[in-house]
């Protein structure tokens, strides 16, 4: 079911709204919560009754308009974003997904020459499109969504038609490649022959808002930039080879382009809401359903609701149990299917060495 997150700042005025369509007797309802971020929010319903889907949809899509017509924004920093009617269509342009490696597999990628390495930053993917001075944003799942206004104006000061990927870490988009280049299509070029057209173009007008990830290429700086990101607690690196043209979606396994987390995420579907700010942690695992353990929501985030998908970073999951240890709730993740919360994403404790006989 649909469910969205807007918070507006001004002032000492710091709001939270959240309006979601939620399955009830055979038919949906639009129900919604709103209050001062962190405190106990208020809830109420715009539907009295069920109704079809198509109503429940039509009441969702009113409410959530008149927010944001009110100043209300999907960014929890209250950042000012561009929105657009075309907001959850499908564009039809993919990003391609990374599978990740674990630390026996880096080494032999810092010596190779064949694989750049980059920052992994601790954002939100988006592809930004360009068309004369339209801008409009593109999530990892193919949609569109809304773009920070800063992002906007800072891709408009390129005369060029543009697509470009990144991260988005708050108002700004780091961005790492490029696919379109005024009339030329990059998709089929090696990574190598994409950044450096990227470079070119970061170069050639004003971005303030748009920020180029810095890659490195030796193994002297792959390896000096390693460390130093480590140490900074940074949330990881990405490897990419050189001569991969840009495939969109996830390889089943492998592929070339490979990413090496510090620290470990997953993403989880929210259960039950418990007691004392928290709320239990889900995932599939087959055609089941296994619990994950708890997480503690802060004071600084709105309450998720059941059936949410949410990402949290954790030490370790024990084996037996399915649990994650020490989690830490990062937020909501709108981007991200239910179906891709599975317990393949966990990185378990290791097991004891068992001794010769």
């Amino acid at each position: 079911m649909e469910h969205t997150t807007l918070y507006f700042r001004e002032g000492a005025s710091d709001k939270v709204y959240q309006a979601s369509i939620e399955p009830k007797d055979g038919g949906l309802v639009v129900n919604f919560a709103y209050g001062r971020r962190g405190a106990t929010l208020q809830t109420g319903t715009k539907t009295q009754t069920p109704v079809t889907r198509e109503e429940a949809k039509r009441i969702y899509d009113r409410l959530v308009g008149e927010k944001t017509a009110k100043g209300y924004t999907p960014g929890e920093d209250g950042t000012p974003y561009q929105h657009t009617d075309k907001a959850q269509a499908n564009t039809g342009i993919q990003c391609q997904l990374l599978n990740a490696i674990d630390e026996s597999q880096v080494d032999s990628l810092l010596n190779d020459p064949a694989w750049w390495m980059q920052e992994k930053l601790d954002g939100r993917r988006l592809l930004i499109e360009k068309r004369g001075p339209a801008v409009h944003g593109i999530n990892r799942l193919g949609l569109a969504v809304a773009v920070p206004e800063t992002i906007v104006t800072s891709a408009n000061q390129c005369p060029l038609d543009l697509i470009l990927d990144g991260e988005a870490v708050g108002s700004t988009l780091h961005v790492f490649d490029a696919l379109l280049i005024g009339t030329d299509k990059l998709g089929d070029l090696g990574y190598g022959e994409r950044y450096l057209r990227l470079l070119n173009l970061m170069a050639s007008f004003q971005h303030r808002d748009l920020q180029l990830v810095h890659t490195q290429f030796t193994t002297t700086q792959k390896r000096t930039t390693l460390e130093e990101l480590k140490a900074a607690n940074a949330e990881g690196v990405v490897f990419k080879k050189t001569s991969a043209p840009y495939t969109p979606g996830r390889p089943a396994s492998g592929g070339p382009h490979l990413k090496y987390k510090f620290c470990d995420t997953a993403s989880f579907v929210v259960g039950k809401i418990n007691a004392r700010s928290s709320v239990g942690l889900l995932l599939f695992d087959g055609d089941k359903i296994k619990s994950a353990g708890n997480v503690t929501i802060p004071p600084n985030h709105a309450m998720p609701s059941a059936g949410q998908v949410v990402e949290c970073r954790y030490l370790y999951a024990f084996r037996e149990s399915g649990c994650i240890y020490q989690p830490v709730y990062l937020g909501s993740r709108d981007d991200i299917r239910a179906e891709e919360c599975v317990t393949a994403q966990l990185k378990y404790k290791a097991e004891p060495a068992t001794e010769a006989a």
